[in-house]
């Protein structure tokens, strides 16, 4: 038996709580892992709340990547024992995810975990993070070179962004970071940003079809008018590495930057990218990334902890999720007391047996949400920006 985060919708209404399961019932596939430790992002708040369609089949497990060690495999390029990690591919979302110590996969969507990272490591990275490597990868091919000049990255403060300043600084890039929160200069200058710019430069809507070049490229999270204004102030030749909307999904532009000045738009997903990129990308991770700096941006919190994370990072209020949600055993807020009281840490000591999966999360950035609200800074102070954890996980428990 396993510990998993399940939910489930039905005529009674929406349910998310703890649960024990057996190997048959997870999904098909020809790889079986022992999950480590998965991340809490945006996307699975939306899941665990049921704030939004994000799940497409019922019942789910959530969380959308995982790390973990290979336990049972009928695929020729997966071996039992072998450290993977996986993203992407419709997991958490179309089936069964990283929010659970045990996940049933197909091997070709796993990646060899470089030998450089820790399963919480790599989660600490997590899907935010590897975004961010394509992103810079996606700068590169397009030939945004340290010299060239300066690069922007929008929402500099949340998982995406703050991974991306701190892989092209390594790169010797000069580093610009748009933030609309101004007691993050620190971190973001210790993450190696040079410059920081007050995203309400950049967030209203663009009234000019060009500017004063100030860009030699950008990573943008943000989507909408930021990114219409970003589009306007890249110097000739350079490229854009779009990833996100959260400022929207909206985008009013005009042709000028791409046929005045040669800018590329290139559009950068992270669900279907094959194969081999991805593993390119975790190399680059393994070789550019700054390992001290995931300790600063980490919380790891259990399995039963997941639900309050989540609700945490969409920054709902709580009684209205009660009205929306039913509880294990009745419960308003909380897992069944039995299975809450198993995943306890011991106190100055490592998880229990029973402890469950575990949970990394990332904020969601700091461009403005749909309907106007902006997210708010999360965390203990000089613990946001990058990752707001969660978890460390045992091994299942023995049948």
């Amino acid at each position: 038996m396993f510990r998993a985060l399940l939910v489930d919708r039905s005529d009674d209404g929406f349910s998310a709580g703890l649960t024990e399961l057996d190997d048959d019932a997870l999904p098909e596939g020809d790889v079986l892992v022992d999950v480590a430790h998965s991340t809490v992002n945006y996307k699975d708040g939306l899941a665990v709340t049921n704030a939004s369609p994000i799940v497409r089949s019922w019942p789910m497990v959530p969380g959308i990547d995982l790390a973990g060690t290979v336990a049972v495999s009928g695929h020729p390029d997966v071996s039992v024992g072998d450290r993977v990690v996986v993203n992407g591919w419709g997991i958490g979302e179309e089936t069964w995810g990283g929010f659970a110590q045990r996940a049933r996969v197909q091997g070709g969507w796993t990646v060899p975990l470089p030998d450089a990272f820790s399963t919480e490591q790599a989660m600490a990275i997590g899907t935010a993070g590897y975004t961010a490597m394509l992103c810079v990868l996606a700068l590169e091919e397009h030939d945004v070179v340290p010299d060239g000049g300066p690069v922007l990255v929008t929402g500099a403060a949340g998982g995406v962004g703050s991974t991306a300043i701190a892989l092209l600084a390594a790169g010797g890039y000069e580093v610009h970071a748009s933030t609309g929160r101004p007691e993050e200069a620190d971190y973001l200058t210790g993450l190696g940003a040079s410059t920081i710019v007050d995203r309400r430069e950049l967030s209203e809507p663009a009234t000019r079809p060009l500017v004063r070049g100030r860009w030699a490229g950008a990573v943008d999270v943000v989507g909408s008018h930021t990114l219409a204004n970003v589009l306007t102030a890249i110097e000739p030749e350079g490229c854009v590495a779009a990833c996100g909307l959260a400022q929207g999904m909206d985008l009013s532009t005009s042709v000028a930057p791409f046929i005045l000045r040669g800018v590329t738009l290139r559009g950068v997903h992270s669900v279907t990218v094959p194969r081999p990129r991805r593993l390119v990308a975790w190399e680059r991770l393994a070789g550019d990334l700054d390992q001290g700096l995931l300790a600063g941006m980490t919380q790891v919190v259990g399995l039963d902890g997941v639900i309050g994370v989540s609700e945490e990072i969409l920054g709902v209020d709580r009684r209205d999720l009660r009205r929306r949600r039913c509880h294990a055993a009745g419960v308003p807020g909380s897992a069944h007391p039995a299975s809450a009281a198993r995943h306890r840490h011991r106190p100055g000591g490592r998880p229990s047996a029973h402890h469950g999966g575990h949970a990394v999360r990332h904020d969601r950035g700091d461009g403005p949400r749909p309907g106007g609200l902006w997210p708010r800074p999360i965390g203990p102070a000089g613990r946001r920006g990058l990752v707001w954890a969660a978890l460390a996980s045992a091994q299942p428990d023995a049948a």
